[in-house]
Parts: structure tokens; sequence; C-alpha cells
């Protein structure tokens, strides 16, 4: 007999064979949108290449080749460090990833064009002594290098999904190519250990800022019966601090190029800011929060418009300060194949800023996206109170750092404060936990108030751990001890993650550096000359 397939197999069996074809096209589409990016990005440096090509000024294949260098460093730029801006605010809901980038790539442009300053620092941090170079044919040199190899680590970086600092990667960089072309005296080894430090300085202060706020806001509005109108009292305070805190950060750091203020300035600014923040707030949390609910969904809504204006703000900064990571050894090589001397300072030509400005918003459109999750959603849960506290630590670390003169990187500081709210949520859910073991008594006390409150904001995120899902329905449900401890903390901060980024802070001045030096040996056994 001939053994027939029933129509049930036949069924099954087509399932699958539709369900692999879907698969497979899928994985064709997205490796076709990744080449199309690629495609993109490239076009952007082949124009680069064609200006200053046929530019004006005639210039040597040398500076044509550290144009094209210097557009890609800012592709990279885009596609790594403005992440930090936006991505606790697309983590959060606040912003969709579409408009996060749309709003990053505006004020990253605006904020190089308007306030990223006329004249740049060639040498990074005075992390070399340029006196010490042989002649400026050496300098120029060493400046590609150490420019492409802060690219190609980016680059990587990237890859791996590592956010990563830019001023440590082109400060690497610098002073691989500086030791290259001159050997180790070169190095300012002072400032080296002060990079070395701020390693351990930047996201320190971030977390413990960023968990400081947020655990005020549990305290005082979040866990409060009433939170409606703890809201009305407490909001209006933390959203003038933010204005106050922004204030002092983008006269510190955002337009510290085209105008140098004071502390007494900054100080002055920040409280008068702050005053007219918390009178304007106030009118609008209670005029909002007259019909909401009182629900913590509710005071979340009021965190949503700050934190959009604070992603803004914080991409105007970094596109003031960081475009010099791109520009800066490129007006470098262009200055000095123009004098034929080495410069420590050098103008910055329009052409050049621009290359800087829109290679960091094409770098963002086209490839930020995956450090944008990165940032925002796969380290912990974010919503809009939580992402708060982040873009609020980031302002204020640096403001407090740059008064102690403490090194520090935003890049740094912004996943340091991500962390903090991880960490923060994973010891007060673990104390929920441990006390609702204790007795009846005090498991029915957790119950009513933190259980509520801490188990609300995880569920989504712990309900396929086992015995968890109901934890909170009755005082006595039992709960499994140790195991699952470690799911929920496994859940609520990945440690993958925190390793993955630790290690790649680590190394980026010491490989940067590597990478440099091969290239500049590599360069000059080829005979690259300007």
């Amino acid at each position: 007999m001939i053994d027939t397939p029933t129509p049930h197999k036949s069924k099954t069996t087509l399932d699958k064979d539709l369900k692999k074809i879907t698969k497979v096209e899928a994985a064709a589409q997205v490796q076709g949108q990744a080449m199309a990016r690629v495609g993109l990005g490239f076009l952007f440096l082949v124009a680069v290449w064609l200006f200053t090509s046929n530019h004006g000024m005639a210039f040597s294949p040398f500076v044509v080749a550290a144009a094209v260098i210097g557009g890609y460093m800012a592709i990279n730029i885009g596609a790594n460090d403005v992440a930090n801006n936006v991505g606790p605010a697309v983590g959060s809901k606040a912003l969709t990833l579409t408009g996060a980038i749309l709003i990053a790539a505006v004020f990253e442009a605006g904020g190089a064009l308007l306030a990223g300053g006329d004249v740049v620092s060639t040498i990074k941090s005075g992390i070399i002594d340029p006196s010490l170079m042989p002649d400026a044919a050496t300098f120029m040199t060493a400046m590609l290098a150490a420019l492409l190899a802060a690219a190609l680590w980016l680059n990587l970086a990237t890859y791996l999904g590592a956010p990563v600092s830019t001023t440590h990667s082109i400060v690497g960089g610098v002073m691989g190519a500086g030791i290259a072309a001159t050997g180790f005296g070169a190095v300012n080894w002072a400032t080296v250990s002060k990079i070395a430090a701020s390693w351990v300085i930047s996201p320190v202060m971030g977390g413990v800022i960023a968990a400081g706020f947020l655990f005020f806001l549990k305290l005082k509005v979040l866990n409060k019966a009433n939170k409606i109108e703890a809201a009305q009292k407490w909001v209006p305070v933390v959203v003038a601090i933010m204005a106050g805190a922004f204030t002092m950060y983008l006269m510190n750091k955002g337009i510290k190029k085209i105008y140098k203020s004071s502390w007494t300035e900054i100080i002055v600014a920040g409280l008068a800011v702050y005053a007219l923040a918390w009178y304007a707030t106030r009118a609008r949390v209670k005029f909002v929060s007259q019909n909401m609910e009182n629900r913590r969904k509710s005071v979340n809504a009021l965190f949503v418009l700050p934190l959009i204006i604070s992603a803004a703000l914080l991409s105007f900064a970094h596109g003031a300060n960081d475009v010099a990571n791109a520009v800066g050894p490129l007006a470098a090589i262009v200055s000095a194949s123009a004098s034929g001397e080495i410069v420590i300072k050098a103008g910055i030509p329009l052409w050049v800023m621009l290359v800087g400005a829109v290679g960091i918003s094409i770098g963002l459109m086209l490839f930020g996206p995956r450090l944008i999750k990165t940032v925002g959603q796969e380290i912990t849960k974010l919503n809009p109170v939580r992402a708060f506290c982040v873009a609020l630590s980031a302002a204020i670390t640096v403001i407090i750092a740059s008064a102690l003169g403490l090194p520090v990187s935003s890049t740094h500081i912004a996943v340091g404060g991500v962390f903090g709210v991880g960490f923060l949520r994973e010891y007060l859910n673990r104390r929920a936990t441990e006390r609702r073991r204790l007795s009846p008594l005090a498991a029915a006390e957790v119950s009513a108030i933190e259980a509520m409150h801490e188990v609300e904001d995880t569920a989504p995120e712990l309900q396929h751990v086992p015995g968890l899902a109901h934890a909170t329905d009755t005082p006595n449900t039992p709960t499994k001890p140790n195991a699952e401890q470690k799911a929920i903390q496994r859940k609520l901060v990945r440690r993958q993650h925190a390793w993955t980024i630790a290690a790649a802070w680590v190394i980026t001045v010491p490989l940067a550096a590597l990478l440099a030096a091969g290239l500049y040996f590599a360069m000059i056994a080829v005979g690259v000359k300007p």
C-alpha cells in the first residue's frame, strides 16, 4: 500500500516551510537595509572627496584623504556617542526612535555649527608635546594616523554594541601616533593618568547621582498614597533643578567656545533659570494633573516633556564639544599643509566644520539606532522618571566635575546613570522580597506598600520567572529563595552588557594608541607623505 500523508502532517510540514521562508526573507531584508546604510555613508564620503578634490585651494591628495577620514570619523561619532543623549528617552518611550534621531541630528549639527567655535586645539587634551615633532610632515602624518585609528575603533565598538568615549578614542590615537613619531617622552603621562581615573569617576558619579534622584522621587512622590498631590509639590522642584543644571551645563560646556563664562555668571544664571522654571512648571503641573488618575503612570507622563527637552540640550552640547574630535586633527592637517608649520591651535574653515557636523548627523541617522537601543532598552528597563534622572545626572555630574577639576566622560556618565537606576531598582526589589519573607505582618505591610510599587514596574520583565507572577496577590504567597532572586537581578540589570561596556572603556585608549602607532609605521613604510 502507498502511504499517503495525512492532511494534518501535510499542513504541519507546510507551516514549517513557510516559517523558514519567512525567516529567510526577513534576514535578507535586514541584510539589504544594512548594505543600503553602508552605501549611503559611502556616498557622503565620496561627496567629501569630490568637494575637497575640486576646492579652489587645490588641496594635496594627503589633505583630501584626511578630509575623507575626518568625515568617516564624524560618521562613527554619530553612530556611537550620540546614543547616550537620546537613548534613555527612547527606552522610556518618551520619544520614538525616529523622533529621537531627528531631534538629535538637528541639535547635534546646530551645536557644532553655532557653538563649535572657530578655533580648535590640534592636540586633544594636551596629550603629547608637539614641539618634539621633527617637522610639519611628521606632525601631519601622526594626526592622520590618530584620526583613522580612532575612527576604526569607534566603528568596531559600534558593531559590538559598546558605547565608548569618542574623546578617549582620539586621545589614544594621538598618544599612539605621537609615541611612534617621537618616542615615549612626548606623552604627558599626568594627563593619561587623569583619563584613566575618569574610567571610574565618570560612571560612579553618574550612577550615584541618577540613583539618588530616583530614590528621592520614589520616596517623595511614587510611593505616596496621593501621588498627584505629591507630584504637584515635588515635580516642579526637580524639573527646575534640571533647568538650572542644564543652563549651567550649556554655559560651561555648550557655548564655551563662543563665550567663556565665569563661575559667578554660571551660578547666577543657573539660579535665575531655576526660579523661572519652578514657577512655570508649578502652574503647568497643577493644570495638567487636575484630571489625572492617582497612578505612577500619571506621574511618569509629567516627565515626558522635560525629558525630550533634556535630550535636545544634551545633543546640542555634545555637538558643540565633540565635533572637535572629528575636525581637530583635520583642521591641524589643513593648517599645517597651508603654513608648513606645526600648529597647536588651528582655525576651522567652514567646510571642515560642515564635514564634522553633517557627518555626525548622518552617522546618527544611519547607524545610531543600534547603540540607542543598547543604552535605552538593553541595560535595564527605563520609564520617563528613570530616564529623567539619567539625563539630570549627566548635567549635574559634568558641572561638579568641572568645578572640582575632575576628568569625566559624558559617555561614561550617561551609561553609568543607566546602570545606577538599574542597580537601585535591584536593591529595592531585593529588599521588598526579603522583607516579604520575614513574617506575615511584615509581608502584609510590604504587599500593601512596597510590593505594589516596586513589582508594578518590574512585572513585565519578570512574568516568566517561576513563582513570581502572583508574588503580591496575598501576603503569604511563598516565593522561591536564592535562585529566584538571582533571576530577578539578572533581568533588572543585564550583567553581560555591564562587562562588555566596562571592558570597551578600559581598552579604548591603549587599543586606539596601538592602532595609531601601527598605522603611522605602515604609512611611513609605504611612503605616505603630505
